[in-house]
């Protein structure tokens, strides 16, 4: 079913439990990661770092999970030419806290466009094209200069300072989930113009692909 942007809520992750250790992770149509006594509970949100490009800094949802093992929900590492086996394993860490950022005005995508490379043999009098990967994604929004005294300001502030790995979470008013790995860059330059409140300006530059759950 077709959705509007009204109603969406902005997250960011402002606090992380301890990384453990990822042991291995299996080529599967969902992959299941085998980290000892983990602790994670279904839904939980984690960060992955992994020998694994693919999903090295990315961030999933748990599903199934048991002792020592769980489910990357929705990722598929069945190939074993992107994901070589025995190569997947690092460290998770879940996000133990994300702080609502309110007063969010024109959120944009940016990036995430494929690249290409064009080139042209001698002996032919047209070039080609293959693809070289994906620009890098991330988001951008206006805020209220005045919410500048709220918990989301002041952890997009607080990020700013260290850039540190973040996540920021955006929540559709049907459910469905957009999670970004990122860091974060808030521009506390007010901008004034007739006609319009006072607004800042937030960028949260990716680190990886983004994950997207449905409702």
């Amino acid at each position: 079913m077709a959705q509007v942007p009204t109603g969406t809520m902005f997250f960011i992750a402002s606090a992380y439990g301890p990384p453990k250790v990822v042991t291995g992770v299996s080529n599967a149509i969902e992959a299941v990661v085998s980290s000892p006594a983990h602790g994670f509970s279904a839904g939980d949100i984690v960060e992955h770092t992994s020998g694994w490009g693919r999903i090295n800094r990315r961030v999933f949802r748990v599903k199934a999970p048991a002792a020592d093992t769980y489910v990357l929900e929705g990722m598929d590492t069945t190939s074993i030419i992107f994901y070589p086996a025995g190569n997947g394993a690092g460290s998770v860490r879940k996000i133990a806290t994300f702080t609502q950022i309110t007063t969010v005005m024109n959120p944009a995508s940016t990036g995430g466009e494929p690249k290409t490379v064009n080139f042209k043999f001698m002996e032919s009098d047209a070039e080609y094209s293959i693809n070289d990967g994906f620009a890098a994604s991330g988001y951008t929004a206006n805020l209220d200069a005045d919410s500048i005294g709220s918990p989301g300001y002041a952890a997009c502030k607080a990020l700013t300072e260290v850039q540190t790995d973040t996540c920021l979470k955006m929540v559709s008013r049907s459910g469905a989930l957009i999670l970004q790995p990122c860091t974060v860059a808030l521009n506390e330059a007010v901008k004034f113009q007739d006609g319009q409140i006072n607004q800042v300006s937030v960028a949260f530059n990716g680190n990886n692909r983004l994950t997207r759950y449905a409702a």
